[in-house]
C-alpha cells in the first residue's frame, strides 16, 4: 500500500539537464523506458529514444525536441521509483518545464496530453523569438533587488529581466541579445562575481514570451486537466493550486513569468518538508536546493545507484 510522506517532496529538472544518453543504462534493465518513450514517439511522429540514446546533440537541445525528452526522463525516472517503492510524496514541484513533469507523475495530466503540450510549448516559444535574437544568461554573488534594477537601468526599448531565482546569489536574465549584452556589463560593474551566457534557443519566462503564451492558452484549454493527486507547487506563484482553471492560469503565466524557485522551496519547507528528491537526468536541482533549504535532506535519481540509494534512505 503507498504511503504519502508530508516531508517529502518530488522536484523535477527543466531543460538544461538533457544529455545524449540519458537513462541507457536504466532502460536496458527497464522495458518501461523505452514503451514510454515509444508512447511519446508515437505522439510527436519521430523517435525520440533514438534522439536522445545517438543524438546529434545540437538537435537534442533544440527546445522543441529537449522540452518533450525531459518530460519523458522525468516521468520514466518516477515509474521507476513507483515500481521500486510505496513511498509516495506528499508535496511535487517542477523547475520551469519540470512543472509539467510533475503534472504528469501528479496524475493531473496524461502523458500523452503532457507530451503534445510540451511540444507545442516548445514550437510556439522558438516561433515567437527566432535564433539569434534573444539570449539568456546566470548572474553569479549578486542580490535579486540589484539584478533587477540593473536590468531595469539598461533595458531602454528592449527587453531584458530577471526570469530564474534560482537559489541565493544566482539569478537568471533574459531578453534580446543586445540588452542582455549591457546587463552583463553593467551586472559586472555592480560587483557580480560572474555571469555566463547560457547555451539556449530561446529567452525563456521573460515579455518575449507573451505572444507564445497567447497561443499556448488555446492549447491549454483542449487538454483535459483533473485535480493533482499530489501537492504542487507552481513556479509563477510559489502557491498550490488545484482547480483547472487555476493550473490553466498558472502555466500560461509561466511562459512569460519568472520561476521563483527560491520562493517554492522556501514554501514547501513551510508546510513541513524536509526531505527533497531531485526526480530526472542530471543533479541540478540538488545542487540549488541545498543552498535554498540547508538543514533539508537532498537526494537525487537518475541511475540505478542512485535510485537504490534513495530506496534505502526513504524506505528505512
Amino acid at each position: 500500500m503507498n504511503q504519502k510522506k508530508s516531508n517529502l517532496a518530488f522536484v523535477f529538472p527543466g531543460q538544461g539537464s538533457q544529455a545524449v544518453g540519458m537513462l541507457a543504462e536504466l532502460a536496458s534493465e527497464n522495458p518501461i523506458v523505452k514503451s514510454l518513450f515509444g508512447q511519446a514517439s508515437e505522439v510527436l511522429g519521430y523517435d525520440l529514444w533514438q534522439l536522445v540514446s545517438e543524438g546529434p546533440e545540437a538537435e537534442l537541445n533544440q527546445t522543441q525536441r529537449t522540452q518533450p525528452a525531459m518530460l519523458a526522463a522525468g516521468v520514466a525516472m518516477w515509474e521507476l521509483w513507483c515500481h521500486k517503492s510505496n513511498c509516495r510524496p506528499f508535496w511535487m514541484a517542477g523547475h520551469s518545464l519540470g512543472e509539467y513533469t510533475a503534472l504528469v507523475c501528479a496524475n493531473a495530466i496524461t502523458f500523452e496530453d503532457g507530451i503534445r503540450l510540451v511540444a507545442a510549448r516548445g514550437h510556439f516559444m522558438q516561433a515567437a523569438v527566432p535564433t539569434g535574437v534573444g539570449a539568456m544568461a546566470a548572474v553569479l554573488g549578486l542580490e535579486d533587488d540589484v539584478v533587477s534594477q540593473v536590468c531595469d537601468e539598461v533595458a531602454g526599448d528592449e527587453v531584458v529581466s530577471p526570469v530564474n531565482f534560482n537559489a541565493p546569489g544566482q539569478v537568471v536574465i533574459a531578453g534580446h541579445v543586445a540588452a542582455v549584452d549591457r546587463a552583463i556589463v553593467a551586472l559586472k560593474l555592480a560587483g557580480a562575481k560572474k555571469v555566463v551566457v547560457l547555451p539556449v534557443s530561446v529567452p525563456s519566462h521573460c515579455a518575449l514570451m507573451r505572444s507564445a503564451a497567447e497561443q499556448f492558452a488555446i492549447e491549454l484549454e483542449n487538454v483535459p486537466i483533473k485535480e493533482p493527486e499530489f501537492a504542487l507547487v507552481h513556479n509563477v506563484d510559489a502557491q498550490s493550486h488545484s482547480s483547472p482553471e487555476a493550473i490553466r492560469k498558472v502555466l500560461k503565466e509561466q511562459l512569460y513569468k519568472p520561476v521563483r524557485w527560491v520562493e517554492c522551496i522556501n514554501y514547501m519547507q513551510a508546510q513541513g518538508v524536509t526531505n527533497l528528491v531531485e526526480c530526472g537526468p542530471g543533479k541540478v536541482l540538488v545542487g540549488l536546493n541545498k543552498r535554498i533549504a540547508k538543514a533539508a535532506g537532498h537526494l537525487s535519481i537518475y541511475d540505478s545507484a542512485t535510485l537504490n540509494i534513495a530506496w534505502e534512505q526513504l524506505n528505512g
